[in-house]
């Protein structure tokens, strides 16, 4: 199993960044990395996505919400093409620093038999995208 993790100290509260990050509808409104096209935030719910990587092509992918535990994570798992050919299990946690400072942590975990020949031709695009994404979570969940 290979991973992709980053994180990011917000000057927020938490409820207002998972309140920011849980708002599918209005992503594109600051999301440079991620479009959610259909889909609630619930377990079992199927996701259409649009992931938008730096430097390379949009893929769509359908994953399933596996957990949301509001206000800390919530995580989806999909797969590209097959299940098990490249899977992956995607992360989103919010720890409180204090009343107004949060740490958003978002990490992928992949398996599957094309994980090391896709990670090495997009890992560091993926790895850019979270990075970007965070970046305009912090941003968006910053402003007065």
């Amino acid at each position: 199993m290979q991973k992709i993790c980053t994180d990011i100290i917000i000057d927020a509260p938490a409820e207002k960044v998972w309140s920011i990050l849980t708002d599918f509808e209005n992503f594109d409104d600051w999301n440079p990395f991620i479009q959610v096209r259909k889909g609630k935030l619930e377990t079992g719910a199927q996701l259409e996505i649009l992931l938008r990587p730096p430097g390379q092509k949009a893929m769509t992918m359908r994953p399933t919400v596996v957990k949301v535990e509001p206000v800390k994570e919530f995580r989806w798992l999909g797969s590209l093409w097959v299940r098990g050919i490249f899977d992956g299990e995607h992360a989103f946690r919010i720890e409180e620093l204090d009343e107004n400072r949060s740490r958003l942590i978002q990490c992928e975990r992949f398996k599957g038999v094309l994980v090391p020949l896709i990670l090495h031709l997009m890992g560091k695009n993926i790895e850019q995208g979270f990075e970007s994404m965070n970046l305009s979570l912090k941003k968006k969940s910053e402003k007065a």
